[in-house]
């Protein structure tokens, strides 16, 4: 089983001062800062999935990349530009998020292929067109026209993208994109892309499906699956799954959601291989919206806040996993609460952090070298952190993923 990380720029900077909480005035964005396979003894990727709307823009405004960014990756290919090490492998896609709400892609087959030929990807996705919706009863009768539509659309584009692949005889690896509404209809899409000559098949449109319709779908395709036909999951994790995805064919998938919730998650933000853990809140003063309101407002002295935010730093900084220093990191902790106004206290599950105390057995780099710094969350230069360490943790879950099933085909009773 394969892990695709979708880029958006994430990088941290190697010289950011945490005791100051400042940058480097040397320091030089493109040049110095790095990626989780950089600052990460082992890569916790297989690869990583770059959109052309994110680097391109799209119909919904311009993308995550600034024009010297995009002339950078044309220039020097997707290997150079991210310092890949080997082994460690490109896809491509459109992003077809970024235009679901359009009758049609925006963007064509011409187009797609350029960019991953022009940046040099291993491989990459045909245009797709995402169904928002799933209906296990609908035929391909009484289903949605527009859903029907959508599906009919994205396997023509696949068509003409593998025509084009093969005419060309392009060297960027072809992965046809399948939509559906339900089993059936995922089942075809991938029936009709393997007869097309597509050996990887990237599974879209599942993101917002429970756990137990994408293994219904999985069911399904597995009935018209080849031995040689390998599945990727765009935008699903779901680990808790993943033994039983890989016995359904599922070979590799992507997703953001390891990363995102050290920071965008209320309580997972810390992962470890027993559980996750919420991070020890400590915001920056003049970087907390509600705080800022408050002193300007008047009700809370800025002298105040500033001497609760340091004092709750040094309490944190210098625990020691002693009685006495939990007892002090919680009071700094509940005292910064209260100059914060925050709606709802998270003592709680600080003490089951600081008890466990989980980066001080993580064998990651990170860990190691930040200690509880890597468990606080404030800023950008942490919370990435921490999310790259979130990544090792589910490189390291991949680890003890059982090695797939043989497929057990079924024979004809006439032999």
């Amino acid at each position: 089983m394969k892990f695709y990380f979708p880029d958006s720029q994430d990088l941290v900077s190697p010289t950011y001062d945490f005791a100051r909480d400042e940058y480097s005035p040397l320091r030089v964005r493109q040049r110095d800062d790095r990626y989780a396979h950089e600052v990460l003894e082992t890569p916790p990727y297989h690869g990583i999935l770059v959109s052309k709307s994110i680097v391109d823009g799209s119909i919904m405004g311009s993308g995550k990349y600034t024009a010297s960014q995009r002339a950078r990756l044309y220039r020097l290919g997707v290997d150079r530009f991210f310092r890949l090490p080997d082994g460690v492998e490109s896809l491509g896609d459109n992003g077809a998020f970024n235009y679901a709400d359009e009758l049609v892609p925006p963007v064509s087959v011409r187009e797609t292929l350029d960019f991953y030929e022009g940046c040099g990807f291993d491989a990459g996705v045909s245009v797709d067109h995402i169904i928002f919706g799933y209906d296990s009863a609908a035929s391909f009768e009484s289903v949605d026209p527009a859903w029907a539509e959508r599906r009919l659309i994205t396997l023509r584009l696949a068509a003409e993208f593998i025509e084009m692949v093969n005419d060309e005889k392009s060297p960027v690896v072809p992965v046809g994109a399948a939509q559906g509404w339900g089993p059936a209809s995922y089942a075809d899409s991938v029936a009709q892309l393997q007869k097309m000559g597509y050996q990887r098949i990237a599974l879209g449109g599942m993101v917002p499906l429970k756990t137990k319709e994408i293994l219904e779908s999985l069911d399904a395709i597995q009935e018209i699956l080849e031995p040689t036909t390998d599945l990727h999951l765009l935008g699903i994790t779901r680990f808790e799954s993943m033994e039983t995805f890989a016995d359904l064919g599922v070979t590799s998938f992507d997703s953001t959601s390891a990363f995102r919730q050290s920071f965008m998650d209320d309580r997972k933000n810390f992962h470890s291989m027993d559980g996750e853990y919420v991070a020890l809140r400590i915001p920056q003063v003049d970087g907390n919206p509600t705080l800022k309101r408050a002193i300007l407002a008047g009700r809370v002295s800025q002298a105040e806040a500033v001497k609760h935010e340091r004092e709750c730093l040094a309490a944190v900084r210098a625990f020691d996993g002693s009685a006495k220093a939990t007892t002090n990191a919680l009071a700094a902790l509940g005292a910064y609460e209260q100059i914060c106004q925050t709606k709802k206290s998270y003592l709680e599950a600080y003490a089951r952090t600081l008890d466990a105390a989980p980066w001080t057995t993580c064998p990651c780099s990170l860990c190691r070298e930040l200690g509880i710094e890597i468990a606080i969350f404030r800023g950008t230069e942490r919370n990435k952190r921490r999310g790259f360490h979130n990544l090792s943790v589910l490189s390291r879950k991949m680890e003890t993923l059982q090695p797939r099933k043989p497929k057990v085909m079924s024979r004809s009773t006439d032999g």
